[in-house]
C-alpha cells in the first residue's frame, strides 16, 4: 500500500502546484481507489481492513481538496505555512471591496424584483470573471510564487464563491 502519510500531492504523483491536469488527478485517484478500497481488503484482520479503511478516506479526501480550484489552493498555502482564513478587509482592494458590494446589490435588486434573466446574465459574468480571477491565481503560484499575493486572490475568490452560491439560491427560489 502506498504512504498515505505524504501530502496529496506527493499521494498522487503530482507536482505541487496550482496548475494541475484535472486527468492526471482522476487518473491517480482511480488507480488509487483500485489500491486501497476497502473491498479489496475484506478477507484480511479487523486491523488491516481498518487500515485500508482510513487509507480510502485519505484519498478521497485528497481528491476532493485537489479536485476545486479555492480547496487546492488553501491546501497549498497551508503547505507553505500561510493561513487563507485570515481575512483582513482593511487588506483587501478597496476597488475589490466596492466591486462586492455592487455584485451583491446587483444580486438583492434581482431577487427583489424577480428578474431570473437579470440573475443568469450575473452568473454569467461571475463564471467569467472567477475564471479570471483562477488564471491569476495560477500565475501567483505556478509562475510568481507569490504566496502572500494568492492569500489575497483565494480570499476573493471565496467572495466570489460565495456570490456564486447567493445567485444560486436565487435563482432557485425564483424556480419555485
Amino acid at each position: 500500500m502506498s504512504d498515505l502519510s505524504l501530502d496529496y500531492f506527493a499521494l498522487f504523483g503530482l507536482p505541487r502546484r496550482f496548475g494541475i491536469a484535472e486527468a492526471d488527478l482522476d487518473r491517480a485517484w482511480h488507480a488509487m481507489q483500485a489500491e486501497v478500497h476497502p473491498d479489496r481488503h475484506a478477507r484480511l484482520p479487523d486491523s488491516e481492513r481498518h487500515r485500508a479503511m482510513r487509507g480510502a478516506m485519505r484519498v478521497n479526501e485528497a481528491y476532493a481538496t485537489l479536485k476545486k480550484p479555492i480547496s487546492r489552493a488553501r491546501y497549498l498555502l497551508d503547505l507553505a505555512g500561510v493561513d487563507a482564513d485570515k481575512i483582513d478587509n482593511a487588506a483587501m482592494a478597496s476597488g475589490f471591496l466596492i466591486e462586492q458590494m455592487e455584485w451583491r446589490e446587483a444580486v438583492e435588486e434581482a431577487r427583489a424584483f424577480g428578474d431570473v434573466d437579470a440573475l443568469e446574465q450575473l452568473a454569467l459574468r461571475l463564471r467569467m470573471h472567477t475564471d479570471e480571477v483562477t488564471t491569476l491565481l495560477a500565475e501567483q503560484f505556478d509562475s510568481r510564487n507569490d504566496r502572500e499575493a494568492a492569500a489575497d486572490t483565494v480570499r476573493r475568490l471565496m467572495f466570489l464563491d460565495k456570490l456564486r452560491r447567493d445567485i444560486d439560491d436565487g435563482l432557485a427560489a425564483l424556480d419555485n
